[in-house]
C-alpha cells in the first residue's frame, strides 16, 4: 500500500486529509509541524507528503528544502497544500522541489485531481 504523510499544525485539518487520502487507497501518518515531519521521512519514508506552509518549529518551506537534501529525500511526491496563495510562494515552493501546489480550503475532489496528476494515483 503506498503511504502518505500529512503535515498540519491543524489537528481537524489532518483528520480530514487523512480520511480523504486513506479512502484513496493509502495508508496515511501525521506529523504536526516540518521537524516530526522530518523526523518521521528518517524512520521511514513515505509515497507522497500533503504539506502546509505555516506551521510552528520548521515551516513546510524549510522541512522541504530538508527533505530534498535528505537519502532518499527525492523519492515522495510533495503536495503543498496551505493558504499561502501568491505567486512568489508558488515559485519558492515549485522551486523547493513541490510537485504540486493546493489551496486551502481543499476536497476529495481537488486531492484526488492533483494526486492523478503527479501520478502517485
Amino acid at each position: 500500500m503506498k503511504s502518505c504523510l500529512i503535515v498540519d499544525d491543524s489537528r481537524v485539518v489532518r483528520k480530514v486529509a487523512s480520511r480523504i487520502v486513506h479512502d484513496l487507497g493509502f495508508e496515511c501518518r501525521e506529523a504536526e509541524d516540518g521537524q516530526k515531519a522530518y523526523e518521521s521521512c528518517a524512520q521511514n519514508m513515505p509515497d507522497t507528503i500533503l504539506l502546509d506552509w505555516n506551521m510552528p518549529v520548521m515551516s513546510g518551506i524549510e522541512f522541504l528544502e530538508k527533505l530534498r537534501d535528505m537519502a532518499g529525500g527525492d523519492h515522495p511526491k510533495v503536495v503543498f497544500c496551505t493558504t499561502e496563495n501568491d505567486i512568489s510562494h508558488i515559485q519558492r515552493a515549485m522551486q523547493a522541489g513541490a510537485n504540486e501546489y493546493i489551496m486551502k480550503p481543499f476536497d476529495s475532489d481537488i486531492i484526488q485531481s492533483k494526486f492523478e496528476q503527479i501520478g502517485v494515483l
